[in-house]
């Protein structure tokens, strides 16, 4: 991966985007990406990069990734000033206690911890008894709930510390990856398109979506307003390669050998074989899934969008998923991206993607 695009990625994870407060993470995708294409903002904070094509009749084919990132959102302060919080999208509570996060506010950021009682004091019955998010508080510092008023007011988002680090050969981890991930794809495909000598048959659309943690809410509105013929959401996906996550719920599955290709009732057949087929064209490594109902991902609010849309999904392989050391492979994010680049210009007749 080029430095200045690591450099992007590494800017778009450290920016705190839990669904509903994407804006940071948002403002450093536009700023990305305005020196190539068109950029447009909606109401609900999608930003669309927009390259326009050559020749008559063209195809609107748009990719999506969402922005938003899962996180917590605060609740309710006690008197002693310990803040109590909900989750924003699906936070494990086994993983919480002892966690340092970050309360986002008007006056700035705020250090955290999620405090628990010391093992000492818990009745050994109780040790193995998963606490209820609910119950968790957060530490602040703060004397009491009047200091602690002074920065937090309820309904602030919290995100988890900790950011983009390095880990052996070409494997990184961090918050944020599900679907920040996608989201650098969108981009990077943006970039290498406007450098290519030649318009392409299409017009492209690259949206940043926001809040498909919480229910696809941002590829539904993006899908409408773009009316796209051809539809790519990129994605994570669960990898099989750890010891705990068997193989047969999401078959076989690493890290650093390829983007996924599901295919399902969620993906258009034609449009899956154009991927495929591409990936096998130009030596880009691929691996595949099968997903035998509608995906949660902005792939399935997409498809069905208006009068339906062609749609398909590349996926990024990833460990950990929904947890502060969300872990993958740069390799594959390069993939994803040469494989969508190659498959681009194959998609001038948006007829062709009826399935006969």
């Amino acid at each position: 991966m080029r430095d200045a695009s690591f450099e992007f990625l590494q800017q778009l994870l450290a920016a705190p985007s839990p669904s509903g407060y994407e804006q940071p993470a948002q403002r450093v995708f536009r700023s990305y990406i305005e020196p190539f294409c068109q950029v447009a903002t909606d109401v609900m904070g999608n930003v669309f990069g927009m390259i326009q094509g050559a020749g008559s009749n063209r195809p609107r084919v748009m990719i999506v990734g969402h922005s938003d990132e899962i996180g917590l959102q605060v609740r309710y302060l006690d008197d002693n000033g310990f803040i109590y919080f909900s989750a924003i999208g699906g936070v494990d509570p086994h993983i919480t206690p002892g966690m340092r996060v970050h309360v986002h506010t008007a006056k700035g950021k705020l250090n955290g911890v999620i405090g628990k009682r010391p093992i000492h004091l818990i009745e050994p019955k109780e040790r193995d008894t998963v606490i209820k998010l609910d119950a968790q508080y957060i530490d602040i510092g703060a004397a009491n709930k009047k200091e602690a008023l002074e920065w937090v007011r309820v309904g602030d988002p919290i995100t988890f510390a900790g950011n983009l680090e390095r880990l052996f050969g070409d494997r990184v981890s961090s918050r944020g990856l599900d679907d920040k991930a996608g989201s650098f794809v969108v981009a990077e495909v943006l970039r290498r398109v406007s450098e290519l000598p030649d318009q392409l048959p299409i017009d492209l659309y690259g949206v940043s979506s926001v809040q498909e943690e919480v229910g696809l809410r941002g590829g539904t509105t993006s899908s409408y307003s773009v009316n796209p013929d051809v539809g790519i959401c990129v994605e994570v996906d669960f990898a099989t390669d750890q010891p705990d996550v068997d193989k047969k719920h999401n078959g076989e599955v690493g890290l650093g050998k390829g983007p996924i290709l599901p295919r399902g009732a969620n993906i258009n057949p034609v449009l899956f074989d154009l991927l495929s087929d591409t990936a096998t064209d130009n030596g880009i490594a691929v691996q595949y899934t099968g997903i035998a109902r509608a995906t949660g991902t902005d792939a399935n609010v997409m498809q069905i969008s208006r009068g339906g849309v062609a749609t398909a999904l590349v996926k990024i392989p990833l460990r950990y998923m929904h947890t502060p050391v969300e872990t993958l492979s740069l390799a594959d994010l390069d993939g994803a991206v040469e494989l969508i680049v190659a498959s681009l210009s194959k998609m001038g007749h948006k007829e062709a993607f009826i399935p006969m």
